[in-house]
């Protein structure tokens, strides 16, 4: 594949990619799950194809695009391997993060070499200390995509207290600060290489940090358009638009073992003439494509206040935020309604619809997803009640 990373492409042509790879990222996707991690030639086929620059800021040799150019990537990607994929949306989604930073940040990242990617834990596991000129980090963070990828190291997330509060930071730790534990022995995405970091102890200059739900002129004003969006909003619309991507690949697995099955047990004969085939295979692609269409509108709708150097209101945030968590939810009823009709050939391991399941379940666990949770925030603030004290918008009720 040649190295197409330095030309900017246009939004049909980077996706064209990502569409063309699907056959391929499909063969090896068993392979994938057996190493429990993507192979570094893939991880290449991406960086050549210039998916890790999508969100880059321009001074460090990034495209700058739309969000909703990543999101139609990855729904594509996962179509033919969800743990590729999924290294793609999280490595991907990094760039974004640097162009919240200070500049020093980017140019530590990015000087000599603009292709270095980051991994993330952001569940506040380990421990983190205020000192003078920055934080002290000690602990352990579960689930690093793609670590193994990441010469550019990680970012953590940790509470800390400042100013009698506890306020929940990102911090970007050097690979040299941690190491790498492989636990990741998991029932769907194993191939994502999602392993502990340990940190004996790191310190992190406060120029590397920033609070990650911030939002307001405060925080945002200063940055170029595309970094006005809400990174929380970023990160979750790309989680949902792999799950979407990973159930149209179940789509296109039971089309394709529907097609020439023959129903030995009833009198339709012929798969495609079974009502309840045909019925489930409809309803279900309605919902992914609910799922995806709702992805794509509140991306978009985020993007046109983003694009003119306006911050995204906070009803339209809450909305977005909230809506997109669905997605997991829809996404594996979808796939486990069709499944649930290839009857007992579905099951073998060799039939690549039982792994795709696997993975589209492990996806919808991810917090991103957390439906149950979700609901009474947005319907709370379309009644009128105010922000709960505890909210993903930094902002106080």
């Amino acid at each position: 594949m040649l190295d197409r990373s330095s030309c900017t492409p246009t939004e049909a042509e980077i996706v064209a990619r990502a569409e063309a790879m699907v056959p391929w990222l499909r063969e090896q996707a068993d392979a994938v799950e057996k190493a429990r991690m993507v192979p570094a030639a893939t991880i290449q086929a991406f960086q050549d194809a210039g998916f890790f620059r999508i969100l880059q800021p321009r001074r460090w040799g990034g495209y700058e695009m739309s969000p909703n150019v990543l999101n139609k990537v990855l729904m594509e990607l996962a179509r033919g391997c969800p743990s590729s994929a999924w290294n793609v949306m999280v490595l991907g989604v990094h760039p974004f993060e640097v162009g919240l930073l200070d500049q020093r940040c980017g140019d530590e990242l990015w000087g000599e070499d603009t292709s270095r990617l980051v991994s993330s834990s952001y569940a506040p596991f380990g421990t983190v200390t205020a000192v003078d000129g920055g934080y002290v980090l000690k602990g352990e963070w579960l689930t690093s995509s793609g670590c193994d990828h990441a010469q550019g190291g990680a970012f953590l997330g940790g509470r800390v207290a400042e100013n009698g509060e506890q306020v929940f930071r990102s911090f970007w730790v050097q690979k040299a600060d941690f190491e790498i534990v492989d636990d990741w022995f998991v029932v769907g995405l194993a191939g994502t290489g999602s392993k502990k970091l340990v940190v004996k102890e790191a310190f992190v200059p406060a120029y590397r940090s920033h609070v990650i739900a911030a939002y307001g002129e405060e925080t945002h004003g200063h940055v170029d358009n595309l970094y006005k969006m809400p990174f929380f909003y970023v990160f979750y619309a790309a989680v949902s638009s792999v799950i979407v991507g990973m159930a149209r690949g179940m789509v296109d697995l039971y089309v394709e073992h529907m097609k020439p099955r023959q129903n030995l047990n009833q009198a339709v004969g012929a798969a495609v003439n079974d009502p309840f085939i045909k019925g489930r295979l409809g309803e279900a692609s309605a919902k992914i494509l609910g799922a995806a269409a709702r992805i794509l509108h509140n991306t978009d709708e985020a993007w046109s206040f983003a694009e003119r150097g306006a911050l995204v209101p906070i009803d339209v945030r809450v909305r977005h935020f909230a809506t997109n968590q669905f997605t997991g939810g829809e996404c594996f009823d979808a796939a486990h309604m069709i499944f649930k009709k290839t009857s007992t050939r579905g099951v073998w391991l060799n039939n690549p619809m039982q792994r795709q399941l696997r993975d589209i379940l492990v996806g919808a666990n991810h917090i991103t997803q957390n439906q149950d949770n979700i609901g009474d925030l947005l319907g709370g603030q379309m009644l009128g009640n105010p922000m709960p004290a505890a909210n993903p918008f930094g902002v106080r009720p």
